[in-house]
This record gives C-alpha cells, structure tokens and sequence, in this order.
C-alpha cells in the first residue's frame, strides 16, 4: 500500500512531473488528431473510387478492343459462379472536346467512356454523382425537362427548358444578322441593334423543380434544336467548369457549359490507320464525384453509338468490340480470389488482357497515402518518445534527491523489488494520466475540427482547408477505437520503459550508504 501512497504524493507534490504528463498529452492528443485526419482522408478517397471502378476489370491492351464481350461475360460466370453480382462491357478512348463559349471556343482533353445505360449503374455508383435526381434513379442520355442540380443556387439555366430559349435567340441573332448584312449592302444605316449574348449564369430561367425525360432524339431534313437533340453525354463536372472564388470571395464554380448546350468531340476511329471522327453531342447531365482525377477527365456517351462511331462492329456478322469488362462482386466475395481465377482463365501469353482489381489500378496512390500515414505515425511518436526521455531524467533527479528517503524505507525494511515498483508505479501513474487526458483532447478537437478550422479561418483571414483546392466542404474524419487504443498503451509503455532504469537504480542503493548520503 506504501507504494502507491508514495508514487501518488510524487505525482502531486512535483511540478516537473506536470511538464512530463504535458509531453505525453500533446503527443497521444497529436497522434490521434493526425491519425483521424488521414483515416477520414482515405475513408473518403476509398469510397469515391470505388464509386467510379468496378470491383474486377478485364481490359484489353489494345485500343480496338476485343470482340464479341458477352462470350467474354458468359465465360466469366461459368469460371467465377455465384461470385458475379453484375458485369458490363465499357469502352475507353482518349478524346478532345470543343466547347463553344461566348464566340470562342475552350478545348479540353477527355476520357470518353461508353457505357450500356441499362448495365452500367449495376456495377458502379455512377448514377449517385450525377446532378439530376431523375438520373439518379434510371440513367438516360435523353435530356430532362429541367430540375437539374436541386439546391445549388449558383448552378446555370439547364435542361429543355434552356436549350429552347438559348435556340429562339439564336434564330433572332441570326435573323438581326442577316438583316444587318441587308441593310450594309444597300448602303443604308442599320436599322437595330444585335441583342447581346445572354449571359450563362444568370438565373433567369428556373431549374429547381423536378422535371422528367422530354422530346427524344428526332431526325429531320432541318435540324431543329429547340425540339432536337444530338446523342447524349454525361460530363464530369470539371470538364466544362472552373472552380474559383467571384468578386466576394466566395468559392463558386463558373461553367463553360451544362445540360441543354451542345459540344464537339474528336476522338480516333478503330482500324490499322486511325483517322479523327467528330461528332456534335448534347449535355444531359454532369457527373460530380468529388475526385478531381475523374470530375476533370471523365464523359459518358451510349455505348451503341460509340461504337458505330469509332466502326467497333463487324458488319457481316454484327460482333461487337469493346475495350474492357466491368464487373462487381457480391457481398464477401474474395477479391484477389476472383481476380486469380481469371487470370488463370485468360493467361496474358494467350489473351492481351489485364486483369485488375479497383485496388490494383489505383494502387500507386494507396501505396503513397499508406505510405505517408505510416512515415506520420513514426515521427509524431517520436514526441511521445522526447516525453519519454524527459520522465527518465525526472526520474533520476528524484532518486538523486530522495536517496536518503530510499535508505530509510530500506532500513525499516523495504524489499529491493518494492522500492523498484515505486517507481514504475510512478511512471505508470506518468503514463495513464498523459494519455487519458491527451484522449479527451485529441478526441474533442476531433469531433470540433471543422469548427476550429472556421476559427482560425476568422482570427488569421486565411482559408485553412481550401475547398478551390481539396473538392471537399469539410475536413472528413473518421476516429478508430483501434489506434486509439494503440496510441495509449504505446504512451504508458514508454512512460514505463523510461522508469525501469531509475528504478533499478534505486532498488540497488545500499540501506547504509544511502542514509550516510549527502
């Protein structure tokens, strides 16, 4: 009982015991701040990639694709069995896109992607990142009425709605400018004035009602766009806009485009000698998912016309090419085990495929973000290790001064293992206490991040967390009960570890020289 008196009236009566216990609280509240920035990080970056890739892709190395996927898909199920939830053929090509814009023109580099509208939201969480709720619930490439982006008060006039107001002053510029080139040849003075172009951000046309599938895709002599449209495309959201801070300082995006506006897209055909095909698509949607790599790259056209675009068909027999093979697994299915089996199944000696899970194509990122969290947790340990040392040489101080004490309880007849433990009493009472009150700390600054953040935000002028930058509205955050855990019996353990040596110290002090100790 003596022990814990002893090594509890040291932990009270020391005021440089409280510059250790402060070292160990800033350490384990550190660790734990970091650690649940990063695990919330890449719990966000999980999700919003494996939104996008399917669980297993089969893809071919050439970009003519291979033939006939659904022999492809009907192997697959016979080789994987029960494991295949759903599966659908995409192809990928490299693209330039052409967006006509207050009489210029903004030329992006894409991925064009062509999916089967019917298949492709089986395997992935496409649908969820786009703008229209109704799209949401059933893709179409067929534009909607109007209801785009519900909500968002800096989103642009979008939908039929749009396009048929934006054609009827086409038609009137087009009929004030041939009446201008009249009037200029006869030589007379004109008689009005070209309207100026609209302005796209204006929000004069409402869109925040619900609007459903209107006027299909039409064919005539004349092409109409006020009742027609051109195939449809999903743009990622980055593609046709730039996100930037206005006048106020407020971070809003500017738009090139959106739904309802028409764009120019050039990408190779298939064959020995690739040539440039075009072809004018309409906007339908646009697809958000927060991942810049995508949001920036990514647009989605129906896969039929891509390939009868791109000649990915043989005419005689009608097969079909595509450039990969999406798949998603049911719940609990083996990932790596899958992925083996097919490529067991298509020996890349035999077939030009790759064969990779979501993690494999993403892999150089993983293995980075793994990489910083671990070379973070080592160097932020290393300030619960200064702690550590800063508690040995407090210990050594103690028993230097209270040599004479040592004695004494020795004399009266305190075991060797005794004066040892108390001590290592001490050092866990170090220990425990620095890490239980770095715990609520760390926690709390945690769960009031966000708020802190906005704090500083307002006490310097400066944005902490650049959403311009990061494509997200908060810091995410994700706590696990493990690696707090961790960080606390790691804390204790090295408030321990740097007692022993004191303490054996002291346990080994002779009984007399210690009491003849000055």
């Amino acid at each position: 009982m003596y022990k814990l008196l002893l090594s509890w009236r040291y932990l009270r009566s020391r005021y440089i015991a409280l510059a250790s216990i402060i070292s160990v609280t800033l350490g384990v509240a550190t660790l734990i701040v970091v650690n649940s920035v990063m695990a919330g990080f890449t719990q966000e970056m999980h999700q919003r990639l494996h939104g996008i890739l399917s669980d297993i892709v089969l893809e071919s190395h050439n970009l003519d694709g291979f033939a006939d996927p659904q022999w492809h898909m009907e192997q697959i199920r016979k080789i994987c069995g029960d494991d295949i939830a759903g599966m659908t053929p995409v192809i990928h090509v490299p693209a330039l896109m052409r967006i006509p814009f207050r009489g210029d023109f903004h030329t992006r580099q894409i991925n064009l992607i062509g999916v089967d509208k019917t298949t492709y939201t089986e395997v992935s969480d496409f649908s969820q990142y786009l703008l229209h709720p109704g799209n949401q619930e059933k893709l179409s490439f067929l534009l909607r009425e109007k209801g785009y982006a519900p909500g968002r008060n800096d989103f642009p006039p979008s939908g039929w709605v749009y396009r048929r107001v934006q054609a009827e002053y086409e038609k009137e510029l087009a009929r004030q400018q041939r009446e201008m080139a009249d009037v200029e040849s006869s030589g007379d003075l004109p008689a009005s004035n070209i309207a100026p172009p609209p302005d796209p951000y204006a929000p004069s046309i409402p869109s925040d009602s619900y609007g459903g599938e209107s006027n299909p895709i039409t064919s005539g002599d004349v092409f109409d766009p006020a009742t027609e449209q051109n195939t449809g495309i999903i743009l990622g959201i980055a593609t046709c806009s730039i996100r930037g801070r206005d006048a106020d300082g407020e971070v809003r995006d500017f738009y090139l485009c959106g739904p309802g506006d028409d764009v120019q897209v050039y990408f190779p055909n298939a064959g020995s000698s690739p040539k440039p095909v075009s072809t004018s698509l309409t906007v339908v949607d646009l697809y958000e998912s927060k991942m810049s790599e995508y949001d920036a790259t990514f647009a989605f056209m129906p896969i039929e016309k891509l390939q009868s675009l791109r000649g990915m068909f043989d005419p005689l027999t009608d097969t079909r090419y595509v450039t990969s093979i999406h798949m998603k697994l049911k719940p609990g299915a083996d990932l790596n085990g899958v992925r083996d089996k097919l490529r067991a199944a298509f020996p890349s000696d035999q077939y030009p495929y790759r064969i990779e899970t979501w993690r494999d194509l993403q892999g150089p990122l993983l293995a980075a973000v793994h990489m910083e969290t671990t070379i973070l947790n080592i160097l932020l340990f290393l300030i619960i290790a200064v702690a550590g040392f800063g508690i040995l040489a407090t210990f050594f101080m103690i028993v230097v001064e209270k040599t004479r004490d040592i004695g004494i309880l020795k004399a009266l007849g305190a075991p060797s293992q005794g004066v040892m433990s108390i001590f290592l009493s001490y050092g866990v009472s170090l220990g425990a206490v620095g890490s239980g009150v770095g715990l609520v700390l760390g926690l709390l600054f945690v769960i009031y991040i966000n708020k802190i953040a906005h704090g500083l935000e307002l006490i310097t002028g400066r944005e902490v967390f650049d959403p311009t930058v990061y494509y997200f509205q908060e810091i995410p955050t994700s706590i696990q009960p493990t690696m707090v855990v961790g960080v606390m019996i790691g804390a204790v353990l090295i408030a321990v570890l740097a007692s022993v040596l004191p303490a054996l110290r002291a346990a080994r002090l002779h009984p007399v020289a210690a009491l003849r100790y000055e």
